[in-house]
């Protein structure tokens, strides 16, 4: 498990079929390969737990709206936000999702992140929506970055349909085609005035844990309409956002194990004021991830450094608990903790190492900062 973001100090780590094998190995232990870390840091792959990386074109010109003092629920009842972007990835093939989002990834894993967590949404009818995911999974093979895909068709009720309307097309429709196709790993919700209640969240997560896909929930980021907490009882792996979450939510998330994840990104971007509970979350011993949120509009930010130093002066996070949050917590919110997210045996062997005086460097230091080497399944990447 990981308690802590401070591991032992070992002299070596072994690495067999893309996995660690053992921990402080002898110096006369045979090896087919070896690499001198020289005093080096060495660290899990980071882990962005959070991420809308997949889409097409971008909202520069909503931004210079927002700058002028328009807020995200204008823009978005003004057919803005969420649904530009929606017809930008409707007019693009996978080909060209692909294309426009790669590089993003790519930058990503350059500052040390080997796992990141991909979203659908924004293609807000079944067609589109299975066409990102499959997009999803033609960028997991030209990257050795671990990509994991989930559906978020109730991302936004799309122009022109009542949301009674289009969650009947995502339960009975969109939702087995993306089981069929195995193209998920996890189904998420928008749960907002602007979006989804907390009863069309109970029905699409009632069919998507009946189809054994992992469930989250995007929740109190404008609001509190109770979906943290009844996610909570329902098995979500996390609850996102949190700006409003209360005391019954942190109640309810400590009882079912549900973690926190804060994106600072978009707290920064959309120049909210009111903060996440962190001290809740601290007192009630619940782990707390953070993430870029990247996406066009409200966190254009592809930079898991940036997150982390925001979640340190913007949420007053420790960073004992940022560095845990962007490794085992933010795996844990993944539901790929057994596998990811810290040093341990057994576990897969990615791994990066810095030239840094300590981690806790990666908060102090805003820009500039990349690992010597990474590691995904035990390969240099």
């Amino acid at each position: 498990m990981c308690d802590s973001a401070r591991q032992a100090e070992y002299d070596s780590v072994a690495v067999q079929d893309g996995r660690i094998a053992a921990l402080g190995v002898p110096d006369n232990a045979p090896a087919v390969d070896s690499l001198d870390a020289a005093g080096r840091v060495l660290m899990p792959g980071l882990v962005d737990c959070h991420t809308h990386v997949l889409y097409a074109g971008h909202r520069m010109d909503e931004h210079t709206r927002k700058l002028e003092g328009a807020t995200y629920e204008e823009i978005a009842r003004a057919g803005g936000g969420i649904l530009s972007t929606v017809n930008a990835v409707r007019k693009a093939d996978e080909t060209e999702l692909v294309r426009q989002s790669l590089p993003r990834v790519q930058a990503m894993l350059a500052e040390g992140v080997t796992t990141m967590e991909a979203k659908s949404g924004y293609g807000l009818d079944t067609a589109n929506e299975l066409k990102m995911l499959r997009a999803i999974r033609q960028m997991n093979r030209q990257t050795p970055m671990h990509l994991s895909p989930t559906f978020l068709g109730a991302h936004s009720i799309p122009k022109g349909r009542s949301r009674e309307e289009y969650m009947d097309e995502l339960v009975n429709k969109t939702l087995p085609e993306v089981v069929k196709e195995d193209l998920a790993d996890t189904c998420d919700i928008y749960v907002e005035k602007i979006a989804f209640t907390v009863s069309d969240m109970e029905r699409l997560f009632s069919k998507a844990a009946e189809a054994g896909l992992r469930l989250r929930v995007h929740s109190d980021q404008l609001s509190n309409m109770g979906a943290s907490r009844r996610a909570a009882e329902l098995g979500a792996l996390s609850c996102d956002h949190l700006e409003y979450t209360d005391d019954s939510d942190i109640q309810a998330m400590a009882e079912h194990g549900t973690a926190a994840v804060l994106l600072p990104g978009a707290f920064y971007f959309l120049r909210e004021t009111k903060k996440p509970p962190i001290e809740g979350f601290r007192k009630a011993g619940i782990p707390m991830a953070v993430s870029t949120d990247i996406n066009p509009g409200s966190s254009p930010v592809v930079s898991l450094q940036a997150a982390m130093h925001m979640a340190a002066i913007f949420f007053g996070m420790t960073a004992e608990e940022i560095l845990m949050g962007v490794s085992c917590n933010a795996a844990r919110a993944m539901g790929v903790a057994d596998e990811r997210g810290s040093i341990e045996i057994g576990k897969r062997a990615d791994l990066t190492l810095w030239d840094l005086p300590a981690p806790e460097f990666l908060i102090y230091q805003l820009g500039g900062l990349r690992p010597d080497h990474i590691f995904v399944g035990g390969q240099a990447a």
